[in-house]
């Protein structure tokens, strides 16, 4: 065999090794393991993942819900990634997303199987990320996508998140409440998109600065429902920071601010 043939096969067999080590064993905590959300499928995306350079190791769930898990994975020279894999098991969260699809003009010729809508919506979160990004409002970076896996920027340190809003009250919420305004003035003017879901639970502290995720169901300012969703969003954001002593705006002006010219 030629060095060169040895040298190919060494790096195969690192590649399956780690992702045996992968769908096996989980790294931290007894968490549910990888191979217990893995269908075959997914598997495969994730393998080509790591066989692609993008992954170098996935570790263990650093949250878990009932659409989607996020695991804390890392780079070759040691970068943390999020990788988010969106359950093709959940026929519940199947029929819930729908409303969130149609009507975005963004998205058309939807295919209603749940491995195509799992794999839109992982598209649909990664050009949300993309968007609201250009748009300088502070999410995590998406590196990649395919089918229903979305890789992105770990927000935190050596797998350990950076504290939801839920978790950890801002030192500031004054300063906070006025910053995530602009944020969603920015995302409305300037992505176009409304995050719709927005919340104490899908806003991080990172670097002193609020930093939002969670955009997969954002949509288009051109969906019938967004400007319901919008002044959801400003509702919430006043329930939350009027609880820390916050002189809120009310959400009719707060609405004017974020829309108007």
């Amino acid at each position: 065999m030629s060095n060169r043939a040895r040298e190919r096969l060494n790096h195969r067999e690192k590649l399956v090794e780690r992702r045996d080590k992968m769908l096996i064993h989980d790294r931290a905590n007894e968490r549910a393991t990888v191979e217990e959300v893995f269908d075959q499928a997914t598997r495969l995306v994730v393998f080509d993942l790591l066989n692609s350079g993008i992954l170098y190791e996935v570790n263990g769930a650093v949250s878990s819900g009932k659409e989607a898990k996020v695991y804390w994975a890392t780079t070759k020279d040691g970068t943390d990634l999020a990788v988010k894999i969106y359950l093709t098991s959940s026929a519940e969260f199947k029929k819930g997303m729908l409303k969130y699809i149609e009507g975005d003009p963004r998205f058309k010729n939807i295919k209603r199987d749940t491995r195509s809508l799992m794999s839109l919506w992982a598209q649909k979160e990664f050009r949300n990320l993309r968007e609201a990004s250009e748009a300088k409002v502070p999410v995590p970076n998406p590196i990649a996508v395919k089918s229903n896996v979305v890789v992105m920027e770990f927000i935190g340190k050596t797998g350990a998140p950076a504290p939801s809003l839920k978790e950890q009250s801002p030192e500031n919420p004054e300063r906070v409440y006025k910053q995530l305004i602009t944020y969603i003035k920015r995302l409305y003017k300037k992505a176009k998109i409304v995050h719709g879901d927005l919340s104490e639970y899908n806003i991080m502290m990172w670097k002193g600065k609020p930093l939002i995720f969670d955009l997969s169901q954002s949509v288009s300012i051109e969906h019938p429902m967004a400007n319901f969703m919008l002044n959801r969003d400003l509702v919430n954001l006043n329930r939350y920071f009027s609880r820390l002593n916050v002189n809120v705006t009310p959400v009719e002006e707060l609405h004017k601010l974020v829309v108007g010219k």
